[in-house]
């Protein structure tokens, strides 16, 4: 089979496609045929070797994909043909992928690969901090930084579906027309505005209730000055580079709670929330009540590319790498 091989750290345009051994799966396990790939910034600071765990090369980056079952190994309540969904640490850009049974979920009727491979890492990190992180109710000012990527723009979704007024903070008109079609109740260019004034404007001096930040950089301080009394910033990635420094005498000031929110601990962080969020998640796609906006699709032979749109924050919503 053919693979997407990191053989050291790097950019993405060291990457290489592969004849590599079709996977075995052990116990637990499942091989995937894997025909849609979703790409995650986390994919690009692996391959570069500046995520939080470093992955020795020679490796396959990706962490998300849906396709059907190949083979399946002991123990595992899954037959060939079923379609499925899941997220991976490693292996996703792989005309075959081998994946714990557990990570995999059956696809509804009707249900796109793209979609489904778009779906799961973003909207669950969304759907855990508005959920469970930092409880949004109806009527609340939620803020969104980075609105128009990947984990941006599920929040907006899941904000809107919870009745909470969404500002939309992202860089760029096309990125914003997006978070207003998506139900976004006011927007700010935060590349050509002044982030702190423009929430002020819009949120009066109540201030906005949650900040979810998955940019970091220059952005996160003039929203963390634009929550309320009591409101609860959620930091979530440092898509722009830089780990922000927050003085800590406005969360004093104000009572905030700064908290960081990880998708890949949270069922230890909150071993009883997770089968709760997990099930309500699933039930709203399968009712169509959400679905990824998928902003690009690139062929499995430009999957450097489409790590490299990611990388160089053009992305708008997922972008997808067809794969089978």
């Amino acid at each position: 089979m053919r693979a997407v091989v990191c053989r050291e750290y790097g950019t993405v345009e060291d990457l290489v496609i592969d004849e590599v051994p079709d996977p075995a799966p052990g116990p637990g396990q499942v091989v995937v045929k894997v025909r849609a790939a979703a790409v995650n910034y986390p994919d690009v600071l692996l391959i570069a070797g500046k995520y939080q765990i470093k992955v020795p090369p020679p490796f396959t980056p990706g962490s998300e994909m849906a396709g059907e079952v190949l083979a399946v190994g002991d123990g595992v309540d899954l037959r060939p043909g079923d379609r499925v969904s899941g997220t991976t640490f490693l292996g996703a850009f792989a005309e075959q992928a081998v994946v714990d049974a557990h990570g995999l979920t059956r696809l509804p009727d009707g249900v796109d690969y793209a979609d489904a491979a778009a779906f799961g890492v973003t909207n669950r990190t969304a759907y855990y901090t508005l959920r469970t992180v930092a409880p949004v109710a109806p009527g609340d000012w939620v803020v969104v930084l980075g609105a128009g990527g990947g984990v941006g723009l599920a929040g907006v979704d899941i904000a809107v579906l919870m009745g909470a007024r969404v500002i939309a903070a992202a860089s760029g008109p096309e990125k914003l027309e997006v978070c207003r079609q998506r139900g976004a109740q006011a927007l700010i260019d935060y590349d050509r505005e002044d982030l702190k004034s423009r929430l002020k404007e819009i949120t009066g001096p109540g201030g906005a209730q949650v900040v979810l930040d998955p940019v970091g950089g220059t952005y996160s301080e003039p929203a963390l000055r634009g929550l309320g009394r009591g409101g609860r910033f959620v930091t979530l990635g440092y898509a722009a580079g830089q780990i922000p420094a927050i003085p800590l005498n406005l969360v004093m000031l104000k009572g905030i709670t700064v908290v960081g929110m990880e998708v890949r601990t949270f069922a230890t962080d909150y071993p009883d929330q997770i089968g709760r969020d997990d099930a309500e998640l699933a039930d709203l796609f399968a009712q169509g009540k959400l679905r990824p906006y998928i902003g690009a699709r690139f062929p499995f032979e430009q999957t450097a590319a489409a790590l490299r749109y990611v990388a160089d924050r053009k992305a708008v919503g997922k972008v997808v790498v067809d794969i089978g």
